[in-house]
């Protein structure tokens, strides 16, 4: 290895040619370097007195060292990666004998170890638009005058209600999910006598403005059925849910009271007789507990004789009645009028204040505040649609009471009281139950009637609330049939089994059934509804109801309980399959 040479005399023994280099491995040097980083060669001696302290081998230079290859070299650094791997080989063994000499006690290294993360806050949900309301269509203007029975049926499966020739299907979109009732506060409920649905609604019917213009108007529910046979009876079970007796099925020649033998299921008063005793409420009865107004608009009750009651009339409990017929000037009947068979209504002041005429109906109509809730309205017997005329000389059947509705009606619905949430209501006693056209059908009844059953000798408990038939049972929904055309004779009661409608039939000509455990029915007589609650020109074709049901519907919508019948379980109540519109807002 060639020797360094010494620097100059004049320059100190520590400076280095600029562009010095080891002559070991040719790494560049620095002026001042003693050792080269590259190899570990000292590049140059070490100073005189350094030397003379170490020794005579501490001074040999470079090129000594080359000139005795044999020799070990002295003053030589490590390589700088040598030195590297010996740091990290010692630092391992380390750690190595460390965890083999190490105790085995826990420590805090060995403890676990809780590291808190703040979750991410999840976003907000986007805001779902609500969807659209379809407003149901209106009625059609070219609609037939009879509501068309060949319509195609609703998508609902509840339900067939489409309007007059429109074959579209009803939209229940618009009706609340859990059936809530609309916003009625006044009904008005108009009982008409003794005709079926075909013979009323159907094709040919004599009722046009009923048929043709109020139908085009409201809702026309089919398969609507009196609750059981007697004109008296039917009133009496939409007023107060209460089931027939064999004096009420009869219409109550003798207006004794109703001895009862106690109390059935479904609250039924057990017994025979006709007026019901204080404890027996009515329709009338739950709205006046309850703060609301109620009155039954009777056409012709104050026409009596002078000294004879202007409201509330009646005969004397535990005497014959004798206004069983019309008379001259005064058509009205008892029968026809069905609160006066209750003492809660006849013995309070129910009977002076909300018993009253016709005539005090158009005033009540003036303003919303004296329009009551429930007005209950009843035209006499010229009226009524009674096939027998009230005198001679004056109309009688469907043509009468058609013309009476076209005064009755209009008021109505132009009254303040309809505008705030009304609801009209038109249907009839029962169907007709002798003639070619008697019809003994039913719907949503007990299969017994208790009263009917021990009057027959059978058992004098009612018969369970189980035993209603399901509106589904009933009689299934078809077009409407020609006026003309019978029930079949299986089903219509034989024609000595009951009064006509158009007169009063003497006691005990009306007995129970055949068996003694069954009752026939009242007949479909079909239901017309006018309200904004309803689709303009729709009929329901597919739903059953009786007058049982129209009672608890009234109770559903002024948030009463149910009376007698009308709260069996298995009692339909109207729903959005009746309710098929979307009633205005009321205050």
């Amino acid at each position: 290895m060639p020797a360094v040479s010494p620097p100059p005399p004049d320059v100190p023994s520590r400076a280095r040619p600029a562009h010095a280099s080891c002559s070991a491995c040719g790494a560049a040097l620095a002026d001042d370097q003693r050792y080269c980083l590259e190899c570990g060669e000292r590049v140059h001696a070490l100073p005189a007195a350094v030397a003379a302290l170490l020794g005579p081998e501490a001074a040999t230079t470079d090129a000594d060292a080359d000139e005795d290859d044999a020799a070990p070299a002295r003053g030589t650094l490590v390589s700088p990666r040598a030195a590297a791997l010996a740091v990290l080989a010692t630092l391992a063994f380390g750690s190595v004998l460390g965890t083999v000499i190490s105790p085995t006690s826990s420590s805090e290294a060995s403890s676990p170890l809780l590291v808190a993360v703040t979750p991410a806050r999840a976003p907000a949900p986007a805001p779902v638009a609500p969807a659209p309301v379809v407003e149901p269509p209106a009625a059609p203007s070219g609609a037939a005058d009879v509501p068309d029975s060949s319509s195609d049926a609703a998508a609902t499966p509840t339900s067939d209600t489409t309007g007059g020739d429109d074959t579209s299907s009803t939209d229940t979109g618009t009706a609340p999910a859990d059936d809530t009732p609309p916003k009625i506060k006044h009904v008005f409920l108009i009982m008409l006598n003794g005709h079926g649905y075909d013979e009323a609604f159907g094709t040919g019917s004599k009722a046009p403005y009923l048929s043709g213009t109020l139908a085009k108007q409201g809702e026309v529910v089919q398969n609507y059925y009196a609750a059981t046979q007697g004109e008296l009876a039917n009133g009496i079970a939409l007023i107060s849910g209460q089931g027939p007796t064999a004096q009420t099925q009869l219409n109550c020649p003798q207006f004794t009271d109703v001895a009862s033998t106690g109390t059935g299921d479904d609250d039924q008063v057990l017994g025979d007789g006709c007026v019901y005793p204080a404890a027996t409420k009515t329709l009338g009865d739950q709205l006046q507990a309850d703060g609301k107004t109620w009155k039954a608009y009777v056409e012709d009750i104050g026409n009596g004789p002078v000294g004879d009651p202007m409201t509330c009339r009646h005969p004397a409990v535990g005497t014959a009645d004798a206004l069983q017929a019309p008379r001259p000037g005064d058509a009205y009947v008892t029968w026809r009028n069905p609160f006066v068979y209750f003492h809660s209504v006849i013995d309070g002041s129910a009977c002076g204040n909300s018993d009253i005429g016709l005539g005090q109906l158009n005033l009540d109509l003036t303003s919303a505040d004296t329009t009551p809730a429930v007005s209950y309205i009843v035209p006499n017997r010229c009226h009524d649609g009674s096939v027998t005329p009230c005198a001679d000389g004056q109309p009688a059947g469907l043509a009468a009471a058609d013309a009476w509705l076209k005064t009755i009606v209009p008021q109505i619905m132009g009254s303040k009281g309809y505008a705030d949430g009304g609801l009209i209501a038109i249907t009839f006693d029962q169907a007709p139950q002798t003639g070619d056209g008697a019809d003994a059908t039913a719907c949503c009844t007990p299969s017994a009637f208790p009263n009917l059953a021990a009057a027959a000798g059978g058992a004098t408990t009612a018969a369970p609330a189980s035993t209603a038939i399901p509106a589904t049972t009933s009689v299934p929904a078809s077009p409407a049939l020609p006026a003309t055309t019978a029930s079949p004779a299986t089903t219509s009661a034989p024609a000595t089994t009951t009064s006509p409608a158009s007169t009063t039939a003497p006691a005990g000509t009306l007995p129970p059934a055949d068996d003694g455990t069954s009752s026939p029915g009242g007949g479909r007589v079909g239901l017309l509804l006018l309200s904004s609650a309803v689709k303009a020109g729709s009929v329901d074709r597919t739903d059953s109801y009786n007058h049982f049901s129209l009672l608890r519907s009234i109770e559903d919508l002024f948030g009463l309980d149910h009376l007698g019948y009308a709260g069996d379980a298995a009692m339909p109540s109207f729903d959005k399959a009746v309710y098929n519109a979307k009633a205005k807002a009321t205050s």
